[in-house]
Formats: structure tokens, sequence, C-alpha cells
């Protein structure tokens, strides 16, 4: 089990990974840790991953090595969509083990790899593999990025019961408060959120993600 490589998936798509990955990141290297991130795909871009310059943003570090030459994210899709239909239009194969590859290289050299996911866990990455499949057989452990939108309830649970059904372990629950709309909903949300991982994962962690300037 790759116990320091974290797979950084949300309930949604635009619910925040890539703040609470870049965020995430500033924590652990606080901490003395050496941690570096990863875009498992990126997609609507080209050339470095924008994603990967948001991480280094929020960490308060210029982009590295490893971000110039393609390591920390290997496949770059210029349409703003899933996986499979950016790498359609692309006319492009996707290379999981390219994505793989990167990730053992990164391990190597960090004690903490954070890989930011695109899209949700059932997101489509080829014709026949999701991105649930990439974590099950890479035997990677989850942090689950949620909010505070209404709606988020049934989404963040659907998203937990399909991680604890195929034996995926949920490191973390972050809890994504950069966008409160409705400030009786956000708090609700939160005190039932938390109920639920302490009583149906109580290995489960709980992070705020506050809202970054």
């Amino acid at each position: 089990m790759k116990s320091r490589v974290f797979f950084v998936t949300g309930i949604d798509t635009n619910v925040g990974k890539s703040y609470a990955t870049g965020y995430i990141a500033r924590q652990y290297a606080m901490e003395g840790k050496r941690v570096i991130t990863q875009k498992f795909i990126q997609t609507g871009n080209t050339g470095i991953s924008e994603d990967i310059e948001t991480h280094r943003k929020i960490m308060g570090i210029s982009l590295l090595p490893v971000d110039l030459d393609g390591t920390t994210c290997p496949i770059v899709l210029s349409y703003p969509a899933s996986p499979h239909l950016a790498a359609a239009i692309d006319n492009r194969n996707i290379n999981i083990d390219s994505i793989t590859a990167a990730t053992d290289l990164l391990s190597k050299k960090y004690d903490i790899v954070l890989i930011e996911g695109a899209g949700g866990l059932m997101t489509p990455v080829t014709e026949r593999i999701t991105t649930l499949d990439f974590i099950q057989k890479q035997r990677l452990h989850v942090i689950v990025v949620s909010s505070p939108k209404l709606g988020s309830i049934n989404h963040t649970l659907l998203t937990l019961e399909l991680c604890k059904a195929n034996n995926i372990r949920v490191d973390t629950l972050v809890y994504n408060k950069s966008t409160i709309d409705n400030p009786l909903i956000c708090h609700d949300t939160e005190n039932y959120l938390k109920n639920y991982i302490r009583n149906r994962l109580p290995s489960c962690k709980w992070l705020d993600l506050p809202f970054l300037d």
C-alpha cells in the first residue's frame, strides 16, 4: 500500500481540489516534510498544468524542475472536458503507465506525493477506465474534497460510500469553506458530515479548508 501517496478527489468538478491540494501540501511543508503535488490528467490547458501552477502559488514557491519537464503532469489535454473526451478531441491516447511512472519517480524524491484528480471518482479516464479503477489498481488512499453548497451532503455520502464499498481508505474529508453561499446550510452540512464520518468512517480525518486569497 502506498501510504505516502494520496489521491485528492472531489465530490464534483470545480469543488476546490486544486486549492485543497496546494493547501495540504503547504501544511506538510510547514511540518518539515518533503512534499510534492502531481496532477493526474490536466484538461482545458496547454503547456504547464494550470493546476500545478495553482499548487505552487499556494505553497509559496516557484515552478520546480519536475514541473517544467512535465513529470508532475505528464498528460495535458486542450479541451475542458473529462479525460476520455478531451483525449478523443486531441486525437491522443491516455497512457496510464506514464502517470504511474511519474508518481514512482516523485515517490523516490519526496516524503509525500499528493495527486490531484480530474473531476470525481467515476470520471471516465478512457472508454474503459474510470478514476476509481485507477485508484483501486494503485491501492491509493484518498482525500475527498467537499463543499457547503446545497446538494453536497448527497454527493459527499455517495463518494464516501463508493470508497467504502471498494475497500478504498478515505484518509481525510476536506470541507472547502472558501465560498459560503448560505451560512445555515454550511453549518448544518458541516455538522452532518462530521457526525457521519465519526459514526461510519472513524479513521477518516476532518480538515476545514479556509478562504485562500
